[in-house]
């Protein structure tokens, strides 16, 4: 059958074709294997015409190496430039034009913030020499650069590590311009990098005309004043068209540093500045010695101005942030020209001021300590009553309030024990162990080293017990078992996640990545997020967000939003019953525990302390049934103090100014308390830092005073009526 098959015609034919493809295909690679080479061959030839030696290829590979990384550089360069670019868009001129006028709780004005639409003078109407010496002085190469200096860039990096610290500058008027625009004051990588590419953004959007016009328009200038000319009319009454030589170098030495070197607060520091600034006119070549000399021996003299006026800045950029998220949203119209009363208390505000900064003369050295942050707010509405970001506005306007990520140690283990109470399987009487515990390799400690073995848990949370706070993040996520999942490593993982859930529900808006550490309070936090976290606490278990914006009125004087009328009620997140056994255990911690320094004169208050491991952060977060009050101390660049603890200075000084917020009102009382409270005393007149000179609380009544004075004055009225009528003479017949 086979030797048949292949003798047929059709296996013939078969095998023929089949052997010519097979040599077609040969043939073929051969004949493209001959032409590459030929071609390989006059390709070699040609580049053994380019081949280079010596020095002229280490050229060559240089240029070639540079190429590849300028490649990889640029990708890197465009992907980081994506979230500045982000930040604008094409009515960003626009969004910044708002006009904010700002009113305390009580109606009084205490600031503004942006620019009226009247308030811009062009620049050719600015006398030249104040032009000139801004230039001079903050940017030299203003007209030359394309948004960076990079010349001043490697300057001042020179500068600065000769002198092994900061000491110059090398960000130009568009980059302090980009930053004023789009950004925050956050000392972060991450801005600077933005600040630079939205510099070279303006650059290529603007003229240097309109960037310098917008820099002189918008940049602050102490006093609460923004652009040359608002700060023109603060400090000499006039406007910027009529200043003199030595009062624009005065006027050009505030961008550095507005508060430091505002003539009303330090005038010899300003004069010098400004002195520094007329040098910097002949350095550049714009005026000469004798130009100046007059202006030298004749310094500017600002008006009359009352200490007593500093703005409170901090407070008021995060409420003009506000605004300006409700204008973005379209919850104000289209008028740009607004008035806006906030929560603000005037004197709470400058009475914390003062004392803090008292405190940190005092006590900072000793402890090692230089910065605070405070928030103070009605837990009813998370109204904001007074805020501090720092202790010089002027040195820095980075509001460590707002923006600064620190630890809240053990201020943070509240969240941990309402989440255990939620549970259901504990109670403030229930005993718990504070003993040794480890979650592999890592073993936490008690203050101290010390375990006090079976407790009720209130007094594990009155002593700040750290061991009781890790086993009670086993024990939540044990109560939320799951098959198969239930060692202990997987149970505590449950329970940090409960955790995390309990603190988001309350306000804490900051990352949290779940490490063992958690429950002690191992992860950042903000302090406007503690306090609104701290004010379901103090409210029985309602969510509030911390605002600033009362209400606010149009260029016509119309009502456009009212925060009562165009928000929500704050819902109820926590059953009651838990809150209050929450809030009673955290009395304990202020009566007993850690936290008996902030106890106040007759008013009823709870809270916790705070330490970080290191040291270098400490918390006094506490709330009575009308504020709440937390308060930090650290350091910026997050050194550590001298052993500092949330019940030492934090405590204390919570202790002075909630004592001081708590004088002439109608005290409420905390959650679950029903007795009536006693009227508090007013600070001691022994108290270091309440003196003669501490502002006073405004002569206000409280409701009930007033009411009973109402009464009073109508009964008064109506006896002097009954009088009146019967000593009358009677009425003659008709």
């Amino acid at each position: 059958m086979l030797e048949r098959l292949r003798s047929s015609r059709f296996y013939k034919r078969v095998t023929r074709a089949l052997l010519a493809f097979d040599s077609l295909i040969d043939s073929s690679l051969y004949d493209s294997g001959q032409r590459a080479r030929t071609a390989y061959a006059g390709i070699a030839a040609f580049m053994d015409r380019l081949h280079v030696t010596g020095w002229r290829r280490l050229l060559v590979e240089l240029l070639c190496e540079g190429s590849n990384i300028g490649l990889a550089g640029a990708v890197v360069a465009l992907t980081l430039a994506v979230p500045a670019f982000q930040d604008t868009s094409d009515d960003w001129l626009k969004k910044q034009d708002l006009a904010v006028t700002f009113l305390d709780r009580y109606g009084q004005e205490v600031g503004r913030r942006g620019i009226k639409h009247d308030d811009s003078v062009p620049l050719e109407q600015m006398p030249k020499y104040l032009i000139d010496a801004v230039i001079s002085t903050e940017d030299r190469r203003f007209f030359e650069h394309v948004g960076i200096d990079f010349i001043g860039v490697f300057r001042a990096l020179s500068v600065n590590a000769r002198a092994n610290g900061v000491v110059q500058g090398g960000s130009s008027i568009t980059q302090q311009l980009a930053k004023n625009l789009f950004l925050t004051n956050a000392r972060t990588l991450t801005r600077k990098v933005k600040e630079a590419y939205l510099a070279l953004w303006l650059e290529g959007h603007l003229s240097k005309h309109e960037i310098l016009q917008l820099y002189l328009d918008r940049m602050y200038m102490g006093g609460g004043t923004f652009g040359v000319q608002a700060a023109s009319e603060f400090y000499f009454g006039k406007s910027v068209r009529d200043v003199t030589l030595a009062e624009a170098a005065m006027l050009a030495g505030l961008f550095k540093a507005p508060e430091k070197y505002a003539p009303h607060v330090n005038l010899p520091a300003a004069r010098a500045r400004a002195n520094d600034v007329l040098n910097n006119l002949v350095d550049a070549g714009y005026l000469t010695e004798g130009q100046i000399y007059a202006a030298q021996r004749n310094p500017a003299t600002p008006i009359a101005r009352n200490g007593d006026e500093a703005a409170p800045n901090w407070y008021l950029d995060w409420a003009y942030d506000e605004v300006r998220e409700l204008a973005e949203e379209g919850k104000l119209g289209n008028d740009r020209v607004l008035t806006v009363r906030t929560a603000l208390d005037s004197s709470l505000q400058k009475f914390a001021d003062q004392t803090i900064n008292s405190q940190l003369q005092e006590y900072g050295p000793s402890y090692h300590v230089k910065q605070s942050a405070m928030v103070i707010l009605d837990p009813s509405s998370g109204a904001v009553r007074t805020m501090v970001g720092g202790t010089d506005y002027g040195a820095s306007q980075f509001n460590r309030a707002v923006e600064a990520l620190r630890q809240p140690g053990s201020s943070f283990k509240p969240f941990v024990y309402l989440t255990a109470l939620l549970t259901g399987k504990f109670k403030p009487e229930t005993v718990v162990l504070d003993a040794p515990v480890c979650l592999g390799d890592w073993c936490p400690h008690n203050f101290g080293n010390t375990y006090a073995g079976n407790v009720p848990l209130v007094y594990a949370l009155t002593h700040s017990l750290n061991t009781v706070a890790v086993r009670l993040s086993i024990a939540i996520g044990e109560a939320y078992s799951v098959p198969g999942h239930n060692n202990v490593f997987e149970a505590a993982k449950r329970g940090r996640a409960k955790i995390v859930e309990t603190a988001r529900k309350m306000g804490i808006t900051t990352p949290l990545p779940d490490t063992v550490s958690l429950p002690i309070g191992a992860d950042e936090v903000k302090v406007i997020d503690m306090a609104g976290a701290y004010a379901t606490f103090a409210n029985g278990g309602k969510r509030v967000h911390p605002f600033a914006a009362v209400e606010i009125y149009n260029s016509r004087g119309d009502l456009i939003y009212s925060h009562d009328r165009d928000t929500p009620p704050p819902p109820q997140i926590f059953p009651e019953d838990k809150v209050l056994e929450m809030v009673g255990m955290m009395k304990h911690v202020v009566e007993d525990g850690t936290g008996r320094r902030a106890m106040l004169d007759n008013i009823d208050s709870a809270g916790k302390t705070g330490t970080t491991n290191g040291f270098k952060d400490a918390w006094f977060d506490g709330y009575t049934g009308n504020y709440v009050g937390i308060i930090w101390f650290g350091n910026d660049d997050d050194t550590p103090t001298n052993n500092m603890t949330g019940g030492s200075l934090p405590a204390a000084t919570w202790h002075e100014i909630m004592q001081y917020a708590h004088t002439g009102i109608d005290l409420k009382p905390l959650p679950g308390d029903s007795a009536p409270i006693a009227q508090p005393r007013p600070p001691s007149s022994t108290s270091k830092v309440a003196d003669t000179n501490a502002p006073q609380k405004p002569p206000t009544l409280s409701r009930g005073s007033a009411d009973v004075l109402v009464t009073i004055e109508e009964a008064a009225k109506s006896m002097a009526g009954r009088r009146a009528e019967a000593a009358s003479p009677a009425p003659l017949p008709q």
